[in-house]
């Protein structure tokens, strides 16, 4: 009997690891492949390069196409339905959740469009039972009605007015940016990508309750943290969930010496940056904020506790998360480094302001920067009939903005 269970946990095993490197495979492949063959073209196949020719191309992306291979496109939401994948495969190895031995309701866990392309994502073991045992009321279908118009008002309205101007600025001459403008496009982008994917994740949450699914909130208020640590409880929850869950807790999460418990953030931040894409811009990113995290834990996280003012606090964590957005933001990690040196160096010239606000944009980013999720979470859930009201202004007025303008992009889709 024995000998028969040590067979069974071996199979067990052997089959978890061959489906994590399956999934990995592929996510490798279709996301990581084209920069892995620029770099490998740029160390070997150089030819009469410098070496900083190579390093600007490797630091860029861009090879030197001696080996003569296609560039591979990225499917849409690769990352989410993969790790979602990876989450069911986990979860029934760990005895959390029975083995779905049905294939369509395994294809509806992992396809389920509502939140397919772009998160939040999903765990298995959150929805297993959902997936075969659901009901949507009046009540719930009412109250995905209204979370989908807060979610497609804060994309359309706000993201995509401020997307306008970001872009508008990260297209032009970096190296001739004065601070003003600087600032701006990185204030935009942050603003930008808040309510672009806190929006989206709003509307698939929303198309779920219409469906009858109870998918876990994905965003809670992340620029009022007041430390790195407390952002990324409130940001992409569903992504630092996975991680802790996944790897964080497996390694040893912080139950064990703080050496270690630093390694384990480092590792967990190290992955979240390759996560979001094959440019160093990302592993930059997730780098720092390893870092940032190990910093506080260490030292400074007991200086913010115990400082009075909490304004300080968020103003800081701000400031931070903002400058780390423009490199999350860089086609590459040279132009990321440029933008934030203009931020400083670029001289002040506040009449260039209005060669890219308009009254529109104006108002959007104030709004922006005073809501910051603020109205929908204070929405009140029973008085449905007001909601309403108020969702079916917002909706007329995305769709306005969705008639008259074609610029509508997802910036997660990406990933």
């Amino acid at each position: 009997m024995c000998t028969k269970n040590r067979h069974d946990d071996t199979v067990r095993k052997l089959g978890l690891i061959f489906a994590i490197l399956s999934d990995l495979g592929l996510l490798f492949f279709f996301k990581y492949f084209n920069l892995f063959i620029a770099t490998i073209e740029n160390i070997f196949f150089g030819g009469d390069l410098g070496f900083s020719q190579r390093m600007q191309g490797i630091f860029t992306g861009n090879g030197t196409g001696a080996l003569g291979l296609s560039q591979i496109v990225l499917p849409v939401g690769i990352s989410f339905f993969t790790f979602q994948a990876l989450s069911y495969v986990i979860d029934i190895y760990n005895d959390e959740v029975e083995l779905q031995s049905n294939l369509l309701y395994f294809a509806l866990y992992i396809a389920c469009f509502p939140q397919l392309i772009a998160g939040p994502i999903v765990h298995y073991k959150d929805i297993a039972t959902q997936l075969t045992d659901r009901s949507s009321g009046s009540y719930e279908f009412a109250e995905g009605i209204k979370r989908f118009c807060f979610g497609l008002g804060k994309k359309v309205i706000i993201a995509n007015t401020l997307a306008q101007v970001a872009d508008k600025i990260w297209a032009g001459d970096i190296a001739g940016l004065d601070a003003t403008v600087a600032w701006l496009g990185s204030i935009c982008y942050t603003f930008q990508i808040y309510y672009d994917f806190s929006g989206y994740s709003d509307m698939a949450i929303g198309l779920g309750k219409m469906f009858g699914f109870d998918f876990k909130e994905n965003f809670d208020h992340p620029y009022r943290a007041e430390s790195i640590q407390d952002f990324w409880r409130r940001w992409h929850i569903s992504l630092s969930t996975w991680f802790r869950d996944y790897v964080y807790i497996p390694l040893g999460g912080s139950r064990c010496s703080l050496k270690k418990t630093c390694a384990n953030i480092f590792i967990v931040f190290l992955l979240t940056g390759i996560w979001h894409g094959a440019n160093w811009t990302f592993l930059v990113w997730g780098l720092v904020y390893g870092l940032l995290l190990i910093f506080e834990r260490v030292w400074f996280g007991k200086i913010l506790k115990k400082n009075p003012i909490k304004f300080f606090n968020r103003m800081l964590t701000f400031l931070v998360v903002n400058f780390l957005w423009v490199v999350f933001r860089a086609d590459n990690i040279m132009d990321a480094g440029l933008f934030i040196s203009r931020m400083f160096t670029g001289g002040i010239r506040v009449l260039n302001l209005l060669t890219y606000l308009s009254g529109m944009s104006i108002i959007t980013l104030i709004c922006g920067a005073l809501f910051g999720g603020f109205i929908q979470s204070h929405m009140s859930v029973k008085a449905v009939k007001g909601n309403m009201i108020v969702c079916l202004a917002i909706l007329l007025l995305s769709l306005l903005f969705l008639v008259n303008g074609t610029y509508n992009p997802f910036i997660y889709y990406q990933f």
